[in-house]
């Protein structure tokens, strides 16, 4: 996947790099304890404010995915439910209800790692973050990281499959 914002291929910066890094410690923290390996992190003026890994069955909670407990976490930390001016970085494009949330928060962008060609909501699927009805459009550039953040959705799918081809419902 080439890396995209509108049409414009991106120039990928170091600190965008690091702060990728991170979420992916974060995706592989969510693996090790048997959730979905995603990870995020929010960024606002070169400091992490947010970060999350996904953890929806560890907290009995549908909506404990990483770029949500990484809001909340930044919103927390600024004082503010507003995060206008921050970064959000997730190792996988957004599902409907993380993009609602990014809108809902005032993120300015938001960069992610791998497609998600069921859920995506950045563009793949669904693109509630280019919505122009919506009041608030972050700056996407998803295919940060891509080959990194898509294997290790790839190996945990493949171990908890059992390497039997998923199966579509």
């Amino acid at each position: 996947m080439t890396p995209l914002t509108g049409d414009q291929p991106v120039r990928w910066s170091d600190a965008d790099r690091a702060w990728m890094t991170r979420a992916l410690a974060l995706a592989d923290e969510a693996a090790a304890a048997g959730e979905v390996p995603v990870g995020a992190v929010v960024v606002l003026e070169g400091e992490i404010v947010g970060e999350g890994a996904n953890a929806p069955i560890g907290r009995i909670d549908p909506t404990a995915h990483a770029e949500v407990v990484a809001l909340r976490e930044a919103a927390a930390r600024v004082g503010n439910y507003r995060l206008t001016g921050c970064t959000l970085y997730a190792t996988m494009e957004p599902c409907p209800m993380c993009a609602g949330a990014i809108v809902h928060a005032r993120v300015a962008r938001v960069v992610w790692g791998a497609p998600d060609e069921r859920w995506g909501a950045a563009g793949s699927v669904f693109d509630v973050l280019g919505e122009p009805r919506l009041n608030h459009r972050p700056r996407v550039e998803g295919g940060l990281m891509a080959a990194a953040s898509a294997e290790r959705l790839l190996a945990f799918f493949r171990a908890r499959r059992g390497n039997r081809p998923p199966v579509d419902p």
